[in-house]
């Protein structure tokens, strides 16, 4: 009899989800997510790498997604614990003889399959690309030309035409368990936010969300984020508002709500309601988070080391924690920086452009180590994705792909420009006054002045 775990990481969906059609091939189906004890455990930068956005998102996502199996007589097994070694005890107890899961690109994730490899010689694993529009032999054998510059992937990615979504299954296999015991509450999971959400996490909110954002972009070219962190736009009109958070798809994307390819279908057989330009905005952003999750899978462990891909010595790498606590709690001298801090604190979002400034604002002015700002954007961030986060921190840094020149950090240039009338300001930094930098030094002694 075959057995197959399915093991849900960041495809909490059922519509075009290769790895769930693989795993349907099966006599016997084991749907199971697995929430991570150490996610709520301070690391090594002193955050924990889930705060309450994210985990409000998750918890979302996987109740609709529970439903939606229901619908289809399987049952989702939500585990807490280890992940290699709840996956393990599942394997033995249940006579596992395949586990299933979409390609991962985090080491966490890819150190849980080599442990289960190591543990049964025999189990057959099987990685699908559920989160990407191209699979991973459409690309050259060899990745190093990721690490150049996008320029090369795009070269690649326009001789390959993006695979086609595939319908959700109409039915599964039985379940191995009848009745899943119940839900058992992380014990150190964050509060949920006070706040109403920006985003519902879940499939069928997902679509919600991509019909509203195509209903509005037949009035008119509409912009579309899809990774949550990019290159800023270049025009001077102000993108800081939450009200960016209308057109971006990243939250649904990062956590597999939402496939790319489906995305990107979607779009495009919209054409006579949207304009060519706002399909080729889409497509360029998707080719973009594409280009970083392959990269990431290239760089394994190096994503997360200081020297970065480039292996050089970054532009700042202090650690002084005054200057972290005022950047993370929007408390600095500069009231714009103090605006994007608190309005991530409280919303879990950022608009491309705000992130931008926040991160030049703490490598180029504050000179802190840049893995400390990737990990608080991790804790924070409803729509954090492994692969945008810590490649884009790394280009901040100049220790990344990025071969732009380094620019002065002018945060008075960068307020008149993106925030002129100072309504963002004042909306979320209303008792935000210039002050002093720093009181003590970075060994924590006071500054006599």
């Amino acid at each position: 009899m075959d057995i197959t775990l399915y093991w849900l990481t960041q495809d909490l969906r059922l519509d075009d989800n290769p790895a769930l059609i693989s795993a349907a091939r099966s006599d016997v189906l084991l749907c199971v997510h697995c929430v991570d004890s150490r996610w709520f455990h301070p690391h090594r930068y002193h955050v924990s790498s889930m705060g309450p956005h994210r985990w409000q998102f998750l918890q979302q996502s996987l109740d609709e997604l529970e439903n939606a199996l229901a619908a289809r007589n399987q049952r989702l097994l939500r585990e807490y614990g280890v992940p290699e070694q709840v996956l393990a005890q599942l394997v033995r107890k249940h006579h596992v003889t395949r586990v299933v899961c979409s390609r991962q690109v985090g080491s966490d994730e890819l150190a849980v399959l080599t442990y289960l490899r190591g543990l049964f010689p025999a189990l057959k694993i099987e990685q699908y690309d559920s989160n990407t529009l191209f699979g991973r032999d459409q690309l050259p054998p060899s990745l190093d030309f990721l690490a150049e510059d996008f320029a090369p992937f795009q070269r690649v990615a326009s001789q390959q035409l993006p695979l086609a979504p595939i319908q959700a299954p109409d039915s599964l296999p039985p379940p191995a368990l009848q009745l899943v015991k119940p839900r058992r509450e992380p014990p150190e999971a964050p509060p949920p936010p006070p706040i109403t959400p920006l985003f519902h996490g879940g499939e069928h909110a997902a679509q919600r969300h991509l019909n509203a954002w195509l209903a509005r972009s037949g009035t008119g070219r509409r912009h579309a984020s899809v990774s949550g962190s990019s290159t800023p736009p270049t025009d001077s009109g102000s993108t800081l508002s939450a009200q960016n958070a209308q057109s971006t798809f990243s939250p649904w994307l990062s956590r597999g709500c939402l496939s790319a390819r489906r995305l990107l279908t979607k779009v495009q057989s919209e054409a006579p309601h949207s304009s060519t330009s706002t399909i080729d905005d889409v497509y360029q952003g998707l080719l973009q988070r594409e280009y970083r999750y392959w990269l990431a899978l290239y760089m394994g462990k190096q994503l997360f080391r200081a020297r970065g891909l480039a292996e050089k010595a970054p532009l700042a790498g202090s650690v002084h924690p005054e200057r972290y606590q005022k950047w993370c709690h929007g408390t600095t001298p500069w009231p714009l920086i103090n605006a994007c801090m608190r309005q991530l604190r409280e919303t879990g979002y950022l608009s491309p452009l705000a992130r931008q400034i926040v991160a030049d604002c703490f490598v180029h002015q504050l000179d802190l180590d840049w893995r400390y700002g990737a990990a608080w954007f991790e804790h924070l961030l409803v729509d954090y994705d492994v692969a945008n986060n810590w490649t884009h921190w790394q280009d901040i840094a100049r220790v990344g792909t990025a071969n732009r020149p380094q620019q002065p950090f002018d945060i008075d240039k960068t307020s008149r420009r993106y925030d002129a009338t100072g309504e963002y300001r004042r909306h979320w930094a209303p008792d935000s006054a210039e002050g002093p930098l720093d009181s003590v030094d970075a060994a924590d002694w006071p500054i006599t002045r």
